[in-house]
């Protein structure tokens, strides 16, 4: 899935490309077995994404489309956790190893992916890049579908450039297989393959022009194997456009072009963080290097803005896939989460190693790759310390003092998953504003359903089913969605019973509290 690749002889490579330094290779095979270790390394529990991804792949697999109408997902993940599950069980840790699995065939990918477009040297600073990469690491230790993507993409890239140096049947199917399994993967891979295909158009107009017929035809079959692997998307469309229609995004605003730069350049660091935007940026300078900049001699970089020629089709597709999604997204209203750039990661990963090949002599690249190391260390580190949500804690605090039958509600409702999973007591558990169950949260027309539902009405039948009973209000003041109607909700059960405060919102990624209801004596 890429426009124009250059055939082999035009592959650009450093002079001594072919003689990695040794220290490099040996960083590298150790930056790789940390980066596998810590791939498998997570102590916090599931949270909302995580485990409504369990809970959907959960059911049977005739069910998985209406599930997910609700959802606002493609299936293949969910299909694969499915039968991940049947084999592994569904702990935390057998459910995350799926996509820590996918984190770690990355790796590879990316070494072969530089070393394709610039030799060795720049293969190893790549491969180290990538096997500390926080980001990478992040949603390798997440029960979601990123990883999955990331390696998706690299593929087809690689797909694209091998079938447009030579169009082989065998390498076409490769493009369009793998432009399916995207598509099938998550709604951003539209932007990557739309990017793609436009390339492609470019190239083929560009070669005609030039009258290079006998090279007009690649781009060309290229661009119809990504048309073939689309239409298998067909039949998933009628779903995708009910989603757009009454799913979306309704957690959080849009945000604009700048604003998703620059949250996912911090995230690309590891998150929110003085380390991780040094360590962002400075990804983003050594791509840019990797992109325009070649090695002139000791401490010497020559610029060329017309880019390396084995760069330009990486860096074109970053640049467009990012670009139309901005467009695409602010003009539909939907939101960004730095996850969704997953299908970009890689690329910016192989660019960034081509940039860090270029620093001459060798010890600045290894003074260089100390900076990284230790900033991502930092990353790496809070991966595995830092709590994803409260749910572990509020529940420990529930079953300290809760009785069989007692009855636990979430507000707001996308609590629910990660919290009812985190209980090990038989409660009866509801979520506002529907009293649906907490396994599943409905996206659909949600903010309409949340303006419809009334805080005090809603408590009012609270309290009446809680009759006799203790209730647990599980609570967030951090949703958008939610900020004034939590509060006020805690404030009407306040009026018929005395709350007592089990535990405090901390500053876990999804934040919450849990009070206690006590029904009253006598």
């Amino acid at each position: 899935m890429v426009a124009s690749s250059p055939p082999p002889g035009d592959v650009e490579v450093d002079a001594d490309a072919d003689a990695p330094s040794p220290w490099l290779v040996v960083v590298g095979v150790v930056a790789v077995i940390v980066g596998v270790v810590f791939r498998f390394t997570a102590r916090s529990a599931l949270w909302l994404d995580e485990a409504l991804s369990v809970n959907i792949a959960s059911l049977p697999l005739g069910e998985l489309t209406d599930a997910l109408r609700h959802d606002g997902h493609p299936p293949l993940y969910y299909v694969l956790l499915h039968g991940w599950m049947e084999v592994f069980g569904s702990s935390d840790v057998a459910v995350r190893a799926l996509a820590g699995l996918w984190a770690v065939l990355l790796i590879p990918l990316v070494w072969y992916t530089a070393r394709e477009l610039a030799g060795p040297t720049a293969a190893w600073c790549a491969t180290i890049l990538a096997a500390l990469s926080p980001f990478a690491v992040r949603y390798g230790t997440e029960t979601r579908m990123y990883s999955m993507m990331a390696v998706l993409a690299l593929v087809g890239f690689l797909c694209g450039r091998a079938a447009m140096i030579r169009p082989t049947p065998l390498r076409l199917v490769g493009v369009a297989v793998s432009t399916g399994l995207l598509l099938w993967t998550h709604y951003w891979s539209m932007w990557f393959a739309g990017v793609a295909g436009l390339l492609l158009l470019a190239t083929f107009v560009r070669r005609r022009r030039a009258r290079r017929t006998h090279e007009a035809g690649a781009p060309l079959k290229v661009l119809g194997a990504i048309v073939v692997g689309g239409l298998t998307f067909l039949p998933w469309l009628p779903h995708l456009w009910y989603q757009s229609q009454h799913t979306g995004t309704p957690w959080a605003r849009p945000m604009r072009p700048a604003e998703i730069v620059s949250v996912m350049v911090i995230d690309f660091g590891g998150g929110v963080t003085g380390e991780a935007a040094v360590l962002g940026w400075g990804l983003v300078f050594l791509a840019v290097a990797g992109l325009v900049a070649r090695s002139a001699g000791p401490f010497r970089l020559d610029l060329d803005l017309r880019a390396r020629r084995s760069a330009r089709v990486p860096a074109a597709l970053v640049g467009g896939t990012l670009a139309l999604a901005c467009v695409a997204g602010y003009a539909s209203g939907a939101t960004f989460a730095s996850r969704y750039a997953a299908v970009i990661h890689p690329l910016v990963v192989v660019l960034a190693g081509i940039g860090l090949a270029q620093f001459r002599p060798r010890w600045l690249t290894a003074v260089a790759l100390v900076g990284i190391v230790g900033l991502s260390a930092v990353g790496l580190v809070r991966n595995v310390t830092t709590e994803r949500t409260d749910a572990a804690r509020n529940a420990e605090a529930i079953e300290a003092v809760a009785q069989p039958g007692d009855l636990v509600a979430y507000c707001p409702d996308q609590l629910g998953p990660s919290g009812s999973r985190a209980l090990d007591v038989e409660l009866e558990q509801v979520t506002y504003p529907a009293f649906d169950p907490p396994e599943r949260v409905d996206w659909v027309d949600y903010q309409e359903r949340i303006d419809a539902t009334d805080p005090e009405q809603f408590g009012a039948e609270l309290s009446d089913r809680a009759a006799g009973r203790n209730l647990f209000l599980v609570y967030s003041t951090s949703y958008d969605t939610h900020r004034s109607i939590c509060p006020a909700l805690f404030n009407v059960l306040a009026r018929a019973r005395a709350p007592q405060v089990l535990a405090e919102a901390t500053e876990a990624f999804e934040p919450s509290g849990v009070a206690l209801f006590p029904v009253a004596a006598g």
